[in-house]
């Protein structure tokens, strides 16, 4: 292909691959598209230790980075410490998991609490460690990011993207300075909205083209999408390209785990869910008995915010993917991830390269039929 959005990032097809799996980021990178590391997991010295191996086996070719920076977490601004945030945490909701572990037969112990990812707090940090490696693109979810990414991107000719989940939100990110907007739909893995990715990209593109000089953002499809055809599709609507990241967690080189990685090739599109049980803010994921403990099911419990909800279900959740891989049958209930209703379609695992390939041959193959349509 040879598109805008191709010559601006140096790549030949425009996928671009979040995963927080550095293999896939340089698998995806390597066959052509356009890798991102999700960085906000690692601490500074293991990002610094990822993005040394992928400038390693990606041999210059470009790939990005995506650092969570929350514009709304709770204690923002405050410098609270790890305690500090922990003491916020009620013990309604600490014996609630000790119970909902306990009712699937695994044996309590004491509910460990985590430091958080998506308080914010490390985004700067992160920022400055990726600044260190050649990428080609930074990115950040939930909400604007923050002036200091945009202003490094400005500095340094780097462009920043964001993701947004209604027109509303486009609007502002293009009026803050972002380079380039993923448009994701409901259907999406983690964190999304309410609105369908066919009805979002129209919205979007229509919104920010009324603003002096959206025309010149591109607007990515997300939400969904995990094969060529539906790449297609969007960009039949106007999208520059697809944005993805439930279809890399099946490939052989993801970092999901062996028993929920079955469960997703298991599953339909009916089998996932929106929940803030996770993070504190809905996000989509294999629907599990974990995800139907909080609310809004009947009977459930209802949420912390962010960060306070990650900071006692990662522990917990770390766990049960352990015991799941064990064998034991009630943490294999609760087992739950982050994947779109893309699950659907995801049947084998694969080579992260292969997917990409595959992701061309549909493309060409539905680009020939809606050329087909027209009459010469």
């Amino acid at each position: 292909m040879k598109t805008q959005i191709c010559d601006q990032f140096g790549i030949e097809f425009p996928l671009f691959a979040f995963s927080h799996c550095r293999d896939v980021v340089a698998a995806v990178t390597n066959a052509g598209g356009f890798g991102v590391l999700g960085g906000v997991a690692f601490r500074p010295d293991q990002l610094e230790q990822e993005l040394c191996w992928i400038d390693d086996h990606v041999g210059g070719k470009p790939y990005g980075v995506d650092i969570i920076v929350p514009a709304k977490f709770e204690g923002k601004g405050e410098n609270l410490s790890r305690e500090q945030l922990a003491e916020r945490i009620p013990a309604e909701h600490r014996d609630f998991i000790n119970q909902l572990l306990a009712d699937h037969d695994i044996e309590v112990e004491e509910l460990r609490v985590a430091s958080s990812a998506l308080s914010g707090d490390t985004g700067q940090s992160l920022l400055e460690v990726s600044l260190n490696h050649p990428i080609k693109m930074m990115a950040n979810a939930l909400g604007v990011p923050p002036d200091y990414m945009i202003a490094a991107g400005k500095e340094r000719g780097i462009p920043v993207a964001a993701l947004v989940g209604a027109k509303e939100h486009a609007i502002k990110q293009v009026q803050a300075g972002v380079d380039l907007i993923v448009a994701q739909g409901t259907e999406a893995g983690g964190h999304c909205g309410e609105v369908s990715t066919l009805v979002l990209i129209p919205e979007v593109l229509d919104a920010i083209a009324e603003i002096p000089g959206g025309r010149d953002v591109p607007v990515l499809a997300a939400g969904g999408i995990v094969t060529g055809r539906q790449m297609a599709a969007c960009v039949a609507m106007g999208a520059a390209g697809a944005w993805t990241g439930s279809v890399w967690l099946t490939t052989e080189e993801a970092e999901t785990e062996p028993h929920t990685k079955q469960k997703m090739l298991a599953a339909s599109s009916r089998d996932t869910v929106r929940s803030a049980g996770r993070t504190g803010k809905p996000s989509r994921q294999l629907r599990s008995d974990w995800t139907d403990a909080w609310a809004p099911n009947p009977g459930g419990r209802q949420p912390l915010g962010l960060p306070l909800q990650a900071m006692i279900a990662e522990p917990a959740l770390r766990r049960i993917d352990r015991l799941a891989g064990n064998g034991h049958p009630g943490a294999q209930a609760l087992a739950t991830y982050f994947v779109g209703q893309g699950v659907g379609l995801m049947n084998k695992i694969k080579p992260a390269r292969e997917v990409v390939l595959e992701f061309i041959e549909d493309y060409v193959a539905a680009a020939e039929r809606l050329s087909g349509t027209l009459e010469e």
